[in-house]
């Protein structure tokens, strides 16, 4: 089958929009036409070299798509059904599947380090090349191949381009928050960069009572939007030191719970210094792989400080996708106002300068 895609060749350039040849689904996967695919910065990250991820190949791990044909043994979707692909593949039964933290699952790991399936092929070639997959998803190709358990079904009158952007910067925003850190109704809380994630980790935020939600970016677009999002007060760290500028809002104290959603090392040692006794900060943003931090030990101990991750919102995205439709239906949870932007595939690039610019919250691409 042929295919339109965005394949990155070598980091440092653009993505080229080529036709691929996509093979059929082996024993246990599933072929998905992708409707829509969304625009987030860690795609960004391998295309700058500053992730690393097997290339030449289809990045895009955020989408939503119809499934086309299934291979044999599949009987979790047919053809026809709607689907979210979910970029963390588990395997139901190690250590971390058994604790609630799928995303922790080796088999995940080994699928994104390696860009092929799970016999080791890929389903990908451009002029008798072989592409590689990403994250086990590859969302910018109108067709792709992934495991069955990486498929979950969606309701039907859930538009795709707000489905796209459950898989991944909803429930990682939202998941950082409920999840990781369980806030409770009173905290105070300051989410580093209210980008895609950053404004579902506000919503989250919203979700759990919290009383003070200060939001942190360096562009006042951003930071006008995320109000809408709930969002109590704003800084622009461009303009102003934004722990400071934390310490002054709370009377000194410092927040109970920071999320940085950038990966930069300056922010996320920002996050770690913005917080009161016994506070939280929590890293969800992907730095680069390289990229050390260095903080103050003494805190630590004499504050009782918490430094932590957050992977896929620490989430059960066959549970939590669910529950999140269902606030999104109920009108909970915002996702008609996160979709800032819709591009054709071929404007893919265009769609990834206007998410640098601070223009964008989230965009997708379509087919």
């Amino acid at each position: 089958m042929k295919s339109r895609a965005a394949i990155l060749f070598e980091p440092g350039k653009r993505l080229n929009v080529c036709e691929v040849d996509v093979a059929d689904p082996c024993a246990g996967e599933v072929r998905i036409e992708m409707k829509a695919a969304g625009i987030c910065h860690t795609d960004l990250s391998v295309m700058t070299g500053h992730l690393k991820a097997p290339i030449p190949g289809i990045l895009g791990h955020e989408g939503a798509g119809i499934v086309v044909d299934v291979g044999a043994g599949v009987n979790s979707v047919e053809p026809g059904d709607h689907v979210i692909p979910l970029w963390r593949l588990s395997c139901g039964v190690c250590e971390y599947c058994s604790e609630s933290r799928p995303a922790l699952c080796p088999v995940g790991t080994e699928i994104r380090a390696s860009g092929r399936l799970q016999d080791g092929t890929s389903r990908f070639s451009y002029k008798g090349r072989e592409i590689l997959h990403f994250a086990g998803v590859s969302a910018f190709s109108n067709y792709t191949v992934l495991p069955e358990g990486s498929v979950l079904k969606i309701p039907k009158d859930l538009p795709f381009e707000l489905a796209a952007l459950l898989g991944c910067s909803v429930i990682t925003g939202v998941g950082s928050v409920i999840n990781t850190n369980n806030l409770k109704p009173g905290r105070t809380v300051a989410v580093f960069g209210v980008g895609g994630v950053g404004v579902n980790i506000v919503q989250g935020a919203v979700l759990s009572g919290a009383k003070r939600i200060i939001a942190i970016d360096r562009h006042d677009v951003r930071l006008e939007q995320v109000r809408e999002f709930g969002a109590t007060d704003t800084i622009n760290g461009s303009r102003e030191d934004p722990v400071q500028s934390i310490r002054n809002l709370t009377e000194g104290r410092g927040v109970d719970f920071a999320f940085e959603a950038v990966g930069l090392p300056i922010t996320i040692q920002q996050a770690y210094n913005s917080l009161a006794k016994r506070g939280t900060a929590t890293i969800v943003g992907i730095p680069a792989n390289s990229a050390t931090i260095t903080l103050t030990a003494l805190p630590f101990a004499f504050e009782e400080r918490v430094l932590t991750g957050s992977l896929y919102g620490s989430a059960v995205p066959r549970n939590d996708i669910p529950r999140m439709i269902d606030l999104y239906k109920a009108g909970k949870l915002e996702l008609d106002k996160l979709l800032s932007r819709s591009y054709p595939i071929e404007q893919i690039n265009e769609a990834y300068e206007a998410m640098q610019a601070g223009e964008t919250l989230r965009s997708v691409v379509t087919f």
